[in-house]
């Protein structure tokens, strides 16, 4: 053959193998560098045909469409349509398909067959798919699209000579055919499905038992109807869980704190320290750490979910709705990490292409209710929701309430999507496209790696910023002191208690009272510290009253809030934006002040509303 050297690109989804081909065909001879005008990677090196006839190779970044939805995307198709600038169309396509996953695979495939182009398939991986029992036809498939299959093994260089030969006489068929002609209309979104489906029927020879129940449970889970619907019943059972799971431990806890509190009162003399010790760090560290065991359960659950697989059939099952308001899948993950904590969450937005996709994302993320609000749903709960049946019902309503708040704090992030998305944040949702894992048994070592992971983050915090907050509202309620003969409470004659008394005129229109006021601001550090707050103002007001200090936080509360006044409390920290570290990272992953400012402007203003609303309904309905 003569002729200028061939140009050949590698094409495919990502995860496909297509690297790993790409370096079994070039071994060292590579060259990375930029396209022009666009952060985005070129790969390019070159191989040789039997003959020694070389040929340049560019790998191309992995796509799922035609239809691009990053930059990386368009680079693709640009390439291959040859709108690319200063990269030459290629004379032939090499299409790298994972062949154990054919039906997702092979959708891209036949929008790059359609182009015209010379093409070749490579089924790659077919090891591993042999590994767990599909067998596959080369041959059938070869002939039903209409261009060679060579199956391939990329990491162990299985299939590259024979690869080669294809890909040779490729390239001689379409420099005899002259420029390629594309069908004049592109087939739809469901026709390539549809077709890509049949497709991957037909070469299948043979599966395992394993594979054809996958297909059966997705057919439910992953149903528009039915999947959402098992999505919101495991989120029900999971909050039930909470609650009916963890009243033993949570008692074990609150035994082993009042020991040491009594244990530090009688070793300890009357004084500074004393008051220090035990209205300070263990009242207002022990209030929060009371509440691990709920924290565990519920990840326990997620963790499960997660190792099961079925955390990303969620994620499949959330991308319609996240459409609907502007925003795309690939903000589903970090939006989910979001419920342990905003931080990681917001981090993880770096995966979204779209920069008001992903600034969207980031605006939204503290909505998710993370596990720092958990401690205060459910002391809260615990005090005012009773602990029974609905309407006769093994349905705890105290879990109800809790599924409730997680529910109202993914609608409104779904709402706030929706303005921002139509104003601010102006924008379309981006595509998204995943594969999904196998089911399997989640291993039992794994999840009690990540329980404990949790369990360490949780009470390191308690034992630095809790703790250390803590201490400084101890401080702040100790001094100055309050008069001997005086009948103002020490709470309400310190520091904090004045403090408190000026932002009480704000938020009293809410229903909120003193109490609630001296929360909120050391609450900014991290939200769990309002319980220790609270606990520590307790433990203080109740002096040396040793039966008041025994009282628990719940039966002190419930003696001075009203219904309304406590549904309003929770409605608040349903959209507060009490958590510093938060306000820090969007101030990182935005670069500037202007939307950290703007997200904590439009949470509080929502914050305030939600609890007005609240707490005037529930006054309305005779709960005040």
């Amino acid at each position: 053959m003569t002729g200028p050297l061939p140009t050949v690109a590698l094409v495919g989804n990502p995860n496909a193998g297509k690297s790993s081909l790409f370096n079994a065909l070039t071994g060292a001879r590579q060259k990375i560098a930029n396209y022009p005008g666009v952060t985005v990677e070129r790969k390019a090196g070159h191989a040789s045909f039997a003959d020694g006839r070389p040929l340049a190779l560019v790998d191309l970044p992995g796509s799922y469409s035609l239809t691009p939805s990053s930059p990386d995307e368009a680079v693709t198709r640009d390439v291959v349509l040859g709108r690319q600038a200063g990269e030459t169309r290629p004379d032939a396509l090499i299409v790298v398909v994972d062949a154990a996953n054919l039906d997702n695979h092979l959708c891209f495939a036949l929008e790059l067959i359609a182009l015209g182009l010379p093409t070749v398939i490579a089924l790659n991986m077919v090891d591993l798919a042999e590994r767990d029992g599909l067998t596959l036809d080369p041959d059938r498939l070869a002939r039903e699209l209409g261009v060679p299959v060579v199956p391939t093994v990329a990491v162990r260089r299985r299939g590259i000579a024979e690869l080669l030969a294809a890909v040779d006489a490729a390239v001689q068929a379409g420099r005899a055919q002259g420029e390629p002609q594309p069908p004049a209309a592109a087939p739809s979104d469901a026709a390539l499905h549809q077709r890509a489906r049949a497709l991957a029927r037909a070469a299948i020879l043979a599966e395992t038992p394993v594979r054809r129940w996958t297909q059966r449970i997705d057919a439910i889970i992953l149903h528009p109807v039915a999947g959402f619907l098992i999505l919101l019943a495991l989120m029900f059972v999971m909050f039930q869980a909470v609650y009916a799971w963890s009243e033993a431990p949570i008692g074990w806890i609150e035994n082993g704190i009042a020991a040491l509190q009594g244990a530090a009162t009688a070793a300890l003399p009357d004084g500074f320290v004393r008051g220090l010790i035990v209205e300070g760090l263990l009242a207002g560290v022990g209030a929060v750490v009371v509440f691990l065991p709920q924290i565990l359960i519920l990840f326990l659950f997620i963790l499960l979910l997660e190792a099961s697989g079925y955390m990303t059939r969620a994620a499949f099952l959330m991308d319609g709705l996240m459409a609907k308001v502007g925003l795309s899948g690939r903000g589903f993950i970090p939006l989910l990490s979001s419920f342990a904590c905003a931080v990681p969450g917001i981090m993880a937005t770096r995966s979204i292409s779209d920069e008001k996709d992903r600034l969207t994302t980031i605006l939204i993320a503290p909505l998710m209710t993370c596990s720092a609000r958990l401690p205060v749903y459910t002391l809260i709960i615990g005090v005012f929701i009773p602990n029974r049946g609905v309407a006769g019902t093994p349905i705890g309503m105290q879990g109800l309430v809790l599924f409730g708040l997680y529910v109202a704090g993914i609608v409104g992030a779904l709402v706030v999507a929706f303005v921002l998305r139509r104003t601010v944040v102006r924008g379309s949702a981006a595509g998204f496209m995943m594969e999904m894992p196998r089911y399997q048994w989640p291993r039992l070592r794994d999840v009690a790696i990540g329980l404990w992971q949790r369990a360490w983050i949780f009470l390191r915090r308690a034992g630095t910023i809790i703790a250390m907050t803590t201490v400084v509202l101890w401080l702040l309620l100790t001094f100055p002191q309050a008069p001997a003969d005086s009948d103002v409470r020490q709470v309400d004659y310190s520091i904090a208690g004045r403090i408190a008394s000026g932002l009480e005129v704000a938020v009293r229109p809410i229903g909120f009272n003193h109490d609630i006021a001296l929360a909120l601001i050391p609450a900014m550090a991290a939200r769990e510290v309002a319980v220790s707050a609270m606990a520590t103002a307790n433990a203080i007001d109740a002096d040396d009253d040793e039966e008041a200090v025994a009282q628990s936080l719940g039966e002190r509360l419930q003696g001075r809030w009203s219904l309304a006044t406590a549904l309003a409390f929770l409605a608040w920290f349903v959209f507060a934006p009490q958590c510093i570290s938060t306000i820090a990272i969007t101030r990182r992953e935005t670069n500037g002040w202007k939307w950290p400012l703007f997200m904590v402007g439009y949470l509080f203003a929502l914050a305030y509303a939600a609890a007005g609303i609240t707490y005037w309904t529930a006054v309305a309905f005779g709960l005040g």
